[in-house]
């Protein structure tokens, strides 16, 4: 947790910014990728990207100082940990710094956003935001979840799970992970129709056809269908306003086969909302980035789980700090 004690510590904060932007322009510039098996000068990098020779030259030179890349004799080469981690072509490729590049855009207007209460210029239609930004954030979110989905399978009992529902599932990485523990789970992602179509790259880049098919819609309107064993909800109610989702919980709920689960992963916040500091900084990522998600408290969406009819809820820790909140349909309901 960081923690501001000191004026030191307090401008470091403060001009923290400065190396981000430099290794988020690198990436935005292709740099690693243009550098990848090579050995060239900044002036020809410059050639290659359409920039200015010295300005290249200059960024470079930080990037050296950060270790992200070597320069000898003025040939610049890439270090191992970016050929592993920045060069596209890598499988271990951080595929997400092309969403922090625009989320740097959208944290630029905080001031306003705090004035006006809500954010600003921003599409209302995420299905709409363009393909560019869409391959981005979905990549930023398989990233993400590959380690996420391999965590929360190997701690849920899957025993009983036959038919799984991944509700704005993205890449599908979660659902791979359940398929990957257990072969015989069939799968559907749920995501827009626009996000379908990256969705089905993943699913041909793991080979996972067999088990996985995909379900175009909006999780406002559309029906989710029936009869799953386990239905994900992965970082979407941060999206959404109250009613929203206890609306979306009550559609998970009611999908469910009796004895099935509905798995939320989200930041549970304490009742004042100061805990935990990850939580509370993605609350402000929400007020930059949507017109009106939020972080919840562990009570809100227990209130939400019951209201739903979901019984034997509980908090499921997971060493890397995650919380997943779960909830039961029973066998038998009364009327």
């Amino acid at each position: 947790m960081t923690r501001i004690e000191t004026p030191a510590s307090l401008m470091e904060i403060v001009n923290g910014f400065r190396l981000s932007r430099i290794i988020l322009t690198a990436h935005e510039l292709r740099i690693f990728d243009h550098l990848e098996g090579k050995s060239i000068s900044s002036f020809d990098v410059a050639s290659l990207i359409g920039a200015d020779k010295r300005a290249t030259d200059r960024l470079m030179n930080v990037l050296v100082s950060l270790g992200l890349l070597e320069k000898r004799h003025d040939l610049f080469t890439t270090s191992l940990f970016a050929d592993k981690y920045l060069t596209s072509s890598s499988p271990a490729f951080l595929g997400g710094l092309g969403h922090a590049a625009d989320l740097w855009r959208k944290w630029d207007t905080l001031t306003a956003v705090i004035r006006k209460g809500s954010a600003i210029d921003i599409e209302d239609d995420f299905n709409e935001r363009g393909p560019q930004w869409l391959e981005a954030f979905i990549a930023a979110m398989h990233t993400r979840g590959v380690s996420q989905g391999q965590e929360l399978a190997s701690l849920l009992d899957l025993s009983g799970v036959k038919r799984t529902l991944d509700v704005g599932g993205g890449s599908g990485a979660f659902t791979f992970a359940f398929i990957e523990k257990d072969p015989s789970i069939q799968s559907v992602v749920f995501d827009l129709p626009k996000v379908i179509p990256i969705t089905q790259k993943y699913i041909d880049r793991y080979h996972h056809g067999a088990n996985v098919t995909t379900m175009a819609g909006d999780y406002h309107t559309d029906s989710f269908g029936q009869g799953y064993d386990l239905v994900l909800m992965s970082a979407i109610i941060h999206i959404n306003n109250p009613p929203e989702n206890k609306m979306l919980i009550k559609k998970g709920a009611d999908s469910l086969a009796p004895g099935g689960m509905l798995v939320i992963m989200d930041h549970l916040m304490n009742e004042d909302r100061t805990k935990p500091q990850q939580g509370t900084v993605f609350a402000i990522n929400m007020l930059v980035g949507t017109k009106q998600g939020d972080t919840y408290t562990a009570d809100e969406i227990k209130g939400w789980m019951q209201d739903a009819g979901l019984q034997d809820i509980s908090i499921l820790d997971a060493t890397s700090g995650t919380q997943y909140i779960i909830g039961i349909k029973p066998i038998t309901i009364n009327q």
